[in-house]
Order: C-alpha cells, then sequence, then structure tokens
C-alpha cells in the first residue's frame, strides 16, 4: 500500500476533497524529465542534529528533528518566513495559536503572529516576543529602512526589526480590472529600481512604487497554470536573472514552479516544485507529513534561493483536536543555490534567433567551489530551459581557465531557442548531484 493511502486509511477517510487530497494526473511528459530539471530536485537534506520519538504526532512523523524549524508542546506554528537581521541573527515571524484552543487546528483564525529567533537560518527557532494578532505573515524591508510584517487584511510596520510594530492597513487599486480570488495570501518581491511587486492569492500582479504606498494591479487575469488545481499560498521572489514564483494545489497536494523576466509574463516549468514526501534526513530517513503548506523562501547575497521553510502538519486539518497528539510546526529544507552564469562577450540574439556562430559562458567560482574540479563536463547540456529538461541542449565545445572561473564555449546551431525564451538553463553533474544555473538571453 502507497503511503498516501495508509496516512489516509489511518485517519478513516477516503481519498476525497472531504479529506483535502486529491490525486492529480501528472502530464505523461513529466516521466520524461532528467535529473535536476524539476524545482523539488534542488531539495536538500534537512539540517539539525536533535532527533527525537518522545514527540506529538503521529508515527509518521517520529522521530524528526526537533530542533529544525520551530515546535513545541503548547503552541500550534503555521506558515512565516525567515530573514537574516542586522544583528546577524535569524528571524522568524510566523502564526500561532494554542495546542489546546477548543477549535484545535482550525483556531488558526485567530492566531497571533510570533518573533521568534534562532542561531541559523534553519533554528531552532525560539519566539521572543508577540507582534499581535494575524496569519500568515510575510515580513520584508523598503529602501527606507521599514519593516513591513504583512498579514492577511492587514500589515504591521516598523523601524526596527524588533519593532515597535503598528498595524494599519494597505491601500489597493484595481485600476478597473476585476480582482482575482479577493487580496489575501499575499507575497512580495522587490523590483530593480526599488518599487515593489506583489502576487495575490489568485494570481494576479500589483505593483507599488515603494511597498507600502498603494498596490496597482497590473494584470487582466491569473498568471497560474492553466490546469485544474485548487490554487494558494504563492511565494514571490527576484534573483539576478529573472522572477520566481511557486503556488501550491493545497487540494492535489502539488506545487508548480513559474520564471518571468519582468513580474507580468510567466512561463510555467514541467515538473513538481515540491509534494509529500521532500522532508529527509541525511541519512535517507523521511518525515511523512501529510501537508506542506506557505513555502517561503530564504534568498543569499545574489538572491537565489537557498532554503525552503513549510507549514506542515502530521494529519489532516480538523483531525488536530485540543490536548491530542497532533499539532502543526514550521520545517526548513536546505536547497541547491545552483551555479552564477554570465555572458562571456557579447551574444547576438534578434527574435529569438542567433547572429553568431559561437557563444561563450561564463561559470564564476565561489568559495568552496572551483568549477573547473567540481564539475563532470561531459554531463553538461545548455541551451533552452524546456530542452535542457529533457536532456536536449547543447555541450561544450571547448573550454578554457579564466582565473577562478570556467569559460565554455558553444556552437549556436546546437542551441535552438524559441522567441519566448528569455533565459537560458544549464544542468551538469557537480559530485553526487545534478545542478543548474539559470542566465538572461
Amino acid at each position: 500500500m502507497k503511503l498516501r493511502h495508509l496516512l489516509i486509511a489511518t485517519v478513516g477517510l477516503a481519498v476525497s476533497a472531504s479529506a483535502q487530497i486529491t490525486e492529480r494526473q501528472r502530464p505523461a511528459e513529466w516521466a520524461q524529465l532528467v535529473e535536476g530539471a524539476r524545482f523539488m530536485d534542488r531539495l536538500l537534506p534537512m539540517e539539525g542534529a536533535d532527533l527525537r520519538s518522545d514527540v506529538w504526532g503521529t508515527d509518521s512523523v517520529r522521530p524528526r528533528l526537533v530542533d529544525n524549524g520551530i515546535e513545541d508542546a503548547s503552541w500550534s506554528y503555521w506558515g512565516g518566513n525567515i530573514v537574516r537581521g542586522d544583528d546577524g541573527r535569524w528571524h522568524h515571524f510566523v502564526a500561532a495559536w494554542p495546542e489546546a484552543s477548543p477549535k484545535g487546528h482550525m483556531q488558526w483564525h485567530d492566531s497571533w503572529v510570533i518573533h521568534a529567533v534562532g542561531p541559523t537560518m534553519h533554528g531552532p527557532f525560539r519566539p521572543q516576543e508577540v507582534v499581535g494578532r494575524g496569519h500568515n505573515p510575510e515580513i520584508y524591508r523598503t529602501d527606507d529602512g521599514t519593516f513591513v510584517l504583512y498579514v492577511i487584511d492587514g500589515r504591521y510596520t516598523a523601524p526596527s526589526i524588533n519593532g515597535p510594530w503598528t498595524y494599519g492597513k494597505f491601500d489597493f487599486d484595481p485600476q478597473g480590472k476585476p480582482i482575482i480570488e479577493g487580496l489575501s495570501n499575499l507575497s512580495f518581491a522587490r523590483r530593480p529600481d526599488g518599487s515593489w511587486l506583489m502576487v495575490c492569492r489568485g494570481g494576479g500582479i500589483w505593483t507599488s512604487k515603494d511597498g507600502l504606498s498603494v498596490w496597482k494591479q497590473i494584470s487582466d487575469g491569473s498568471i497560474y497554470p492553466k490546469v485544474d488545481g485548487r490554487f494558494e499560498d504563492p511565494v514571490l521572489w527576484r534573483d539576478s536573472v529573472q522572477y520566481n514564483l511557486i503556488v501550491n494545489d493545497w487540494l492535489g497536494r502539488i506545487a508548480y514552479y513559474l520564471r518571468s523576466p519582468d513580474g507580468l509574463h510567466w512561463t510555467v516549468d514541467d515538473g513538481e516544485a515540491y509534494q509529500p514526501g521532500i522532508a529527509r534526513h541525511k541519512d535517507g530517513t523521511q518525515e511523512h507529513w501529510f501537508k506542506y503548506e506557505r513555502m517561503r523562501i530564504v534568498q543569499d547575497s545574489y538572491g537565489r534561493a537557498v532554503q525552503a521553510n513549510y507549514a506542515v502538519i502530521d494529519t489532516i486539518k480538523w483531525e488536530d483536536k485540543a490536548y491530542d497528539r497532533h499539532s502543526s510546526k514550521n520545517i526548513c529544507i536546505p536547497l541547491d543555490p545552483g551555479l552564477l552564469l554570465a555572458q562571456q562577450g557579447v551574444w547576438k540574439l534578434q527574435d529569438g534567433k542567433w547572429k553568431s556562430r559561437k557563444i561563450e559562458l561564463r561559470i564564476r567560482a565561489e568559495e568552496g567551489f572551483d568549477p573547473l574540479r567540481d564539475l563532470d563536463l561531459t554531463t553538461l547540456r545548455f541551451g533552452a530551459p524546456k530542452a535542457v529538461d529533457y536532456g536536449r541542449g547543447a555541450a561544450p565545445i571547448a573550454t578554457r581557465q579564466d582565473g577562478p572561473d570556467l569559460i565554455l564555449t558553444f556552437r549556436t546551431k546546437d542551441i535552438p531557442l524559441s522567441a519566448d525564451d528569455f533565459a537560458a538553463k544549464v544542468l551538469v553533474r557537480r559530485g553526487t548531484r545534478t545542478t543548474f544555473g539559470f542566465v538572461r538571453l
């Protein structure tokens, strides 16, 4: 019996919408994706040292790393994101409610925002203060230094990550466009000019000139995948190459990964962004959480996603009652950040067509990474993401070292592009894993 069916049988519920789960049919071509193609392939083993069994939860989540993320026996935690403060510590703003609440997990409607602090980006996080009422918090910092802590139907602001926090409301201007599925579960990303981009639960795109002033809707419809899904919990971030977005189908328990050159026009990459079964330890054992929701991203100095944190629960939400063995917490999973790629020389492109016979690509060295020594170049493929993800793309015809960096030469006839390709992708073996990289075209 499959584990997901075993879990459902354990709580005596059929696979149905009422059980908050249904089986989604994957496209047949996804079976041909190569290793490293899916966003989910970037997920690494969890960090932590305190492995314990004498804790709440079904047998499927015990033993587990209790020093990963945030949990305790008295509170149920949900959502929230993690940022590094000027003090060098890691700050986690997370929703919480007493585990003994009469409504059990359904007490989330009356949750509090807890400010917790930890020594590393994976925790363990310990509560420091109660910011105020709110759910699904997400924090960001504007260019004038103001910390903005979004919650459903409101926001807090503060001059410091330690407060004091003032509650208020955002202003929204749909600009005559229909608002898609309401304004909740918002996620934010800074644009290069200092303005801000926002996506709402329904997949509408909004902008604000500074992240605090009025938000204006710029999309006419949802940017989500055109598939059957019950979408929520989008997470949005921008790196040095592109905008990134992951959205979760909560009923199908499958998430999708999208990329964009401008935050308005989006491409959906094939393969799962995440699904149940992703929480594993370094020895290969797993924490089989029933649901993964509210994914949020920690970024490095280049904007690359280096960690994902998730709200997880060990059973169906309404089976989590007061004073029982069920609850929820937040976990942290490291991510492969990928390679730092850059154009070498001038790349001549017009309307998706190459105007030169050869191009060169630079792979930058980093601390602890020597591209000439650490990559198996016989496995490297470069080109349009759709081609590379299915094992196609160009192999380098020549290599050379430039200081600590590696320069690769390709024949452009081996790299077909479409007019919609705004970035090219690399997949290559690095040690025991396949790593990736994107470069803007």
